[in-house]
């Protein structure tokens, strides 16, 4: 076990250290992710990090790609696109917690399947946000249909929405694949830890068959990007800068250095909070197949 967890420093070091390199974490989000990393990779095996990698490295390019077209968004959002420790954790701490879980009960699919819902949702809900502000058609309130500002909390468009389910159906494709671990023909003589790392543990096939967890997972991620999207219209903290008569997820100071005042929504729903939430609604609504 101690092993596998050096195994999975080392690792979890190589990634996190590549993601700085290229500003997708900061300094606070490089700490949070090596952490993450380093129990989903130690004690998860391959399989979990092609998953965790999976979810990390296309929502990481997402953020950046078409930066020109979405630079007059930021003003909206609480946080820029370098992810810190709250963003992290928001996103992957519940995969984390899975990969911890695993450890424990190793045979059980349950931790598997917790653990790929909350990544599609994830995905799914970072690659709504940063398409969806390409849409060229103004997004829409979840819960009115009324049209709404780009980058607006709650807003839905189509594009947006297409783009949720295919960042959930690529990790519903991972989640399927690699049910039982990433198996590989290992030579003979090769160190059992790295057999275990390689392969995983097998875990009991899933209930009803792929097609069905492929579709599972798939909705499942959807389903959680829409409760972002309907905390966000009605619960998350919105707040409005005065100075230039705006609403955005920022406080207590928006870009303009104007301090915001709370306009709707309770103050410690901020936009990690709702992230979680979104993780943890795929989680639930995935473990009831079970």
């Amino acid at each position: 076990m101690l092993l596998k967890l050096l195994l999975g420093v080392f690792f979890a070091l190589l990634i996190t250290g590549a993601a700085v390199r290229m500003r997708a974490l900061s300094p606070s989000g490089f700490w949070a992710a090596l952490a993450l990393g380093t129990i989903i990779f130690g004690l998860g095996g391959l399989a979990w990090a092609i998953a965790l990698l999976t979810f990390f490295v296309s929502s990481s390019l997402l953020s950046r790609l078409w930066g020109k077209q979405k630079r007059s968004l930021e003003e909206k959002f609480s946080k820029g696109h370098q992810r810190d420790a709250w963003q992290v954790l928001a996103n992957g701490g519940l995969a984390g917690g899975m990969a911890l879980l695993h450890a424990f009960i190793p045979h059980s699919p349950l931790p598997w399947v917790g653990f790929i819902a909350a990544l599609a949702a994830a995905n799914a809900d970072t690659w709504a946000t940063e398409l969806g502000a390409l849409s060229p058609v103004s997004p829409r309130l979840i819960t009115t249909l009324r049209p709404v500002e780009r980058g607006t909390s709650g807003g839905i468009s189509l594009l947006g929405t297409l783009a949720a389910l295919s960042g959930a159906v690529l990790l519903a494709l991972v989640g399927v694949l690699f049910w039982n671990g990433f198996i590989l023909p290992i030579p003979a003589g090769v160190p059992f830890v790295l057999v275990d790392l390689l392969g995983g543990v097998p875990m009991l096939p899933p209930p009803g068959g792929a097609g069905l967890w492929f579709m599972i997972f798939s909705l499942s991620g959807l389903a959680g990007s829409l409760v972002d999207s309907l905390l966000g219209a009605t619960v998350q903290a919105i707040y409005r800068c005065p100075a230039c008569e705006k609403e955005t997820e920022r406080h207590p100071l928006h870009t303009c250095g104007t301090r915001t005042h709370l306009l709707r929504g309770w103050r410690w729903m901020n936009n990690d909070a709702v992230n979680f939430l979104c993780t943890f609604s795929a989680f639930v609504l995935s473990i009831l197949f079970l």
